[in-house]
């Protein structure tokens, strides 16, 4: 199959080892990987202040580069949520209103498109740590993805997986949300940090970067070791 992979502004900038493992596991599954240069970003954070009229100048580049493809796969539920949930309602009554639900039906996260589309659970990996995940919003709520990346992690060799009481709980990221509110922010990523350190975890797992961001952040403040790491990254160790 040939694959449109889309990576998310930030992890282009700041992850770009999360966009190599898919591209390493897509392709030692025998698929086809093609990143378009001129991909830019989705419009989320301008959709997301409010500005659709602005986030649709952003995203229709998007659109059109993106319904020539057969497959796309998104290295980030909340950029994920974008293309698959948002796109349809952000171009609805418009002349994109057709290309949006076209391309809404070819979108898939990286864990959903394993399990769902492919049918891999089990793709050899070995990560000999105590893991606890981390379920980000827009995976969670808007994609309804919470047992797909379980599925992979749980054929992961010398994995342990221990969920912390607070998994589905936000992390107080939320982009522009950070820059907004920090001190609310700071306050509910504190709680996700507490309760992932509660479960004696080596690292958080998530499939956003832009969580495991401020995560990290957070935890690097109060000096705590635990670390964290994309699905991906975790996937593509052998």
């Amino acid at each position: 199959m040939k694959i449109t992979l889309f990576i998310p502004c930030f992890v282009d900038m700041c992850f770009p080892r999360v966009g190599m493992s898919i591209v390493e596991i897509l392709e030692r599954l025998g698929h086809t990987i093609e990143v378009p240069e001129e991909l830019s970003c989705c419009g989320q954070p301008a959709f997301n202040s409010g500005y659709w009229d602005e986030a649709r100048l952003v995203a229709e580049p998007v659109l059109k580069r993106l319904r020539r493809t057969d497959a796309v796969v998104i290295a980030s539920g909340s950029c994920g949520a974008m293309l698959k949930v948002f796109y349809p309602e952000m171009f609805a009554n418009t002349p994109h209103e057709e290309a949006a639900r076209e391309l809404s039906a070819k979108c898939f996260e990286f864990s959903d498109f394993l399990v769902t589309k492919l049918g891999v659970t089990d793709l050899g990996a070995r990560f000999p740590h105590k893991v606890t995940f981390h379920d980000g919003c827009h995976g969670l709520r808007e994609l309804g993805k919470k047992r797909e990346p379980r599925e992979l992690l749980a054929k992961v060799r010398d994995l342990e997986l221990v969920e912390m009481s607070e998994n589905e709980t936000c992390c107080g990221f939320g982009g522009t949300f950070a820059a907004k509110f920090p001190m609310i922010s700071t306050a509910m990523g504190e709680v996700k940090c507490a309760s992932a350190l509660q479960t004696g975890a080596d690292y958080i797992v998530s499939n956003d970067s832009s969580c495991l961001m401020h995560i990290q952040g957070l935890l690097d403040r109060q000096g705590k070791p635990i670390r964290t790491i994309h699905l991906a990254e975790v996937l593509v160790n052998s």
